[in-house]
């Protein structure tokens, strides 16, 4: 393919994908809209304020849970901190790979405990 080619038909795909960007834009704004008149509504007919709202929402954890999926779990207090990086593991799930290095590096896994 000749570089002319190339490159005219490089430029019309990124067209493409600009035009398909504003157009996922669009439906975003179109589906998320009567969601929020919705919410607006509920506030104005139970007597909610955005304080409210906000309290609530900083109560609520971290943005990346959603119902089902680590909604009703609280959040628990770290148990092992790394002093090198501030990194702090709460002791459950997979170790965190500073761990395991230490681990391997003949430490203590009792040496990263948080003292209370």
């Amino acid at each position: 393919m000749p570089q002319e080619s190339f490159t005219a038909e490089k430029q019309k795909i990124e067209k493409e994908i600009l035009k398909l960007q504003r157009q996922m834009r669009t439906l975003q704004t179109r589906q998320r809209r009567p969601v929020i008149n919705s919410i607006i509504r509920s506030m104005v007919d139970y007597d909610i304020t955005l304080e409210e709202i906000t309290e609530a929402y900083s109560r609520r954890g971290t943005r990346s849970a959603t119902a089902g999926e680590g909604a009703n779990k609280s959040a628990l207090p770290p148990k092992f901190h790394n002093p090198a990086t501030g990194e702090t593991w709460t002791g459950r799930g997979r170790p965190p790979r500073w761990i395991t290095d230490a681990e391997a590096a003949g430490k203590s896994r009792d040496s990263f405990l948080i003292k209370d």
